[in-house]
């Protein structure tokens, strides 16, 4: 079953991980030292992510990095910008009125 993005980020440890790897390329071992959790479990979290292609592996030696896929987070900000430009169309209205109402 393939997963989706949303289903990815629902979880908090995962969006604690996208955070973590958005600065910079990390290990699962360095990943899971910022968490109190077993290194089992963060990678099982990576491959969700993985799954999801938010983040992409990279081969370095014996160490797998892994990084976030920028291109990928752009379908969360699609969504999330529908209702940001509804809010701000409702927010100017709100200003319109307030103004009116300040002047009258």
């Amino acid at each position: 079953m393939r997963r989706d993005i949303f289903q990815a980020i629902a979880d908090p440890t995962r969006r604690a991980i996208i955070t973590l790897i958005a600065v910079q390329a990390m290990t699962p071992s360095a990943i899971a030292d910022n968490f109190n959790t077993t290194r089992q479990s963060v990678s099982k979290h990576l491959r969700i992510l993985t799954e999801c292609e938010l983040v992409k592996q990279e081969q370095q030696g014996r160490e797998i990095y892994y990084s976030l896929e920028v291109e990928k987070i752009k379908e969360v900000d699609q969504w999330v910008n529908q209702f940001r430009n509804m809010w701000e169309t409702r927010f100017n209205q709100l200003d319109d009125v307030l103004s009116t109402l300040k002047t009258g």
